[in-house]
């Protein structure tokens, strides 16, 4: 009789041991995922910290078109306005918000560089040309930290789906996190027309 009740308790103490090592093992992850946030929140906060400057310039330069930079202005503030924190990062609704007003602002940077091209005074200006290759640099390192991010919800999702952890994930709170995607349509290649 005592023989069986050590045993059963060892099997238990050994359930527990496994719960806890994988309930640490998933924080540990889920840590990771928000580290990876934070990251990307830091690239789009150099972004949107640019911005004014590059504006600024430009509007300074040239006799610029207005409506450009008034789309630039407002996306940037679109972008800045649309917080995500960590524990939202499971929200298919917030992030794909996010997500979008970040595609809005990168658009009208887009077409803010584009326009530029048909200033040649400002695409002399040593300004200009400095701010350009920081914003250039700095789109770069948002989707470096993006496909970080993803690599990091990635591992944790598996460990929160694989069996036996997903039963202590379900019991424990962890919920899988979203990825970033690709924008809707840009599996399509852009068409390029140098007839201007």
């Amino acid at each position: 009789m005592k023989a069986k009740f050590w045993i059963i308790l060892g099997v238990i103490a050994l359930f527990v041991f496994y719960g806890i090592s994988v309930n640490n093992s998933l924080v540990s992850q889920e840590e990771n995922v928000n580290s990876a946030w934070a990251q990307v929140e830091n690239q789009y906060q150099r972004r949107a910290d640019l911005i004014p400057n590059l504006v600024n310039t430009v509007r300074g330069a040239a006799d610029f078109e207005s409506e450009t930079l008034t789309e630039v202005i407002e996306a940037r503030s679109r972008a800045t306005s649309v917080n995500i924190d960590a524990s939202d990062l499971n929200n298919p609704q917030a992030f794909q918000q996010f997500q979008e007003a970040q595609s809005q602002l990168s658009g009208a940077l887009s077409r803010l560089l584009v326009t530029v091209e048909r200033y040649p005074e400002l695409k002399a200006n040593q300004n200009f040309r400095d701010l350009q290759a920081q914003l250039e640099g700095t789109e770069n390192r948002i989707a470096t930290e993006r496909r970080r991010f993803n690599q990091a919800a990635q591992a944790y999702n598996t460990k929160v789906r694989r069996f036996p952890a997903s039963m202590i994930a379900s019991i424990a709170g962890f919920e899988q996190k979203e990825y970033f995607q690709a924008d809707e349509g840009a599996q399509e290649a852009p068409t390029v027309d140098f007839s201007n």
